[in-house]
């Protein structure tokens, strides 16, 4: 059994450990996975990658396939 200084130090390691563990619990892989996937909801008609916005879909679409028409939701952007 751990006495006087050992125990305030074996007190205090666990009590961080048990706070590391309380904050992670909000920041799982698999929740970033989720609430990154959500964020992607434009989808390229040609190839199928996903892009978070417009503007970059229609970079996509004139780097990517520059001989395929523009999509009629990208002409006007």
């Amino acid at each position: 059994m751990a006495r006087g200084q050992q125990k305030i130090q074996s007190q205090a390691k666990a009590a961080e450990k048990q706070n590391k563990i309380k904050k992670q619990q909000g920041h799982s892989a698999t929740d970033q996975k989720k609430a990154a996937q959500k964020a992607l909801v434009h989808v390229c008609v040609v190839c199928k990658a996903q892009m978070p916005d417009p503007k970059t879909y229609k970079q996509h679409f004139e780097n990517k396939h520059p001989k395929n028409d523009l999509p009629e939701d990208l002409k006007a952007i």
